[in-house]
């Protein structure tokens, strides 16, 4: 006859009863403790030891992708000055090359605080033509396009080069 299953309780909360286990340890875990993943539900500590392979950086990547991203970003920006409008055109096409030198630089190696860095980077060095073109605006009392641009700038290019370093997924 049909047997019901043994009762499980949770490794993480022994007081909860569940029938679910992780599909890498088979471990019983409850559905608080319990991480979707495309393959089924897995424990924090098996996703967590999964997440640790994809991190690959090195200690160096850090100041190099700061250099970088940093120096590209503070040309792209003084340039966005230069060009005015078509820095609509421009921003885009910066972070782009932003993102592939950067990766290009630490040889495709991988990890989410990496390109944070990189994106946070690229927008702190955009930020000392934004504030020139500012105070020239304080100063003179008449409105100039290039606060526009530059704000454009600013916004676009960040997040060009976390989204290309990253990875764009669409679900």
């Amino acid at each position: 006859m049909n047997e019901a299953p043994p009762l499980l309780y949770c490794a993480n909360h022994p007081n909860i009863e569940t029938t679910l286990r992780c599909n890498n340890c088979e471990k019983p875990i409850c559905p608080k403790c319990a991480v979707l993943t495309p393959t089924g539900y897995r424990c924090r500590e098996c996703v967590r030891g999964q997440q640790k392979n994809f991190d690959t950086a090195l200690w160096y990547d850090y100041p190099l992708v700061i250099g970088a991203a940093g120096l590209l970003s503070f040309l792209g920006s003084w340039l966005a000055t230069v060009i005015g409008f078509f820095s609509i055109l421009l921003a885009p096409a910066a972070g782009f090359i932003i993102a592939e030198a950067c990766r290009m630089m630490i040889k495709r190696r991988r990890s989410n605080r990496l390109f944070l860095v990189a994106a946070v980077s690229a927008g702190l060095a955009a930020i000392p033509f934004l504030l020139i073109v500012l105070f020239r605006l304080l100063a003179s009392g008449r409105f100039s396009f290039d606060i526009i641009w530059l704000g454009y700038y600013l916004l676009t290019v960040p997040s060009t080069v976390y989204y290309r370093l990253r990875g764009i997924r669409v679900r």
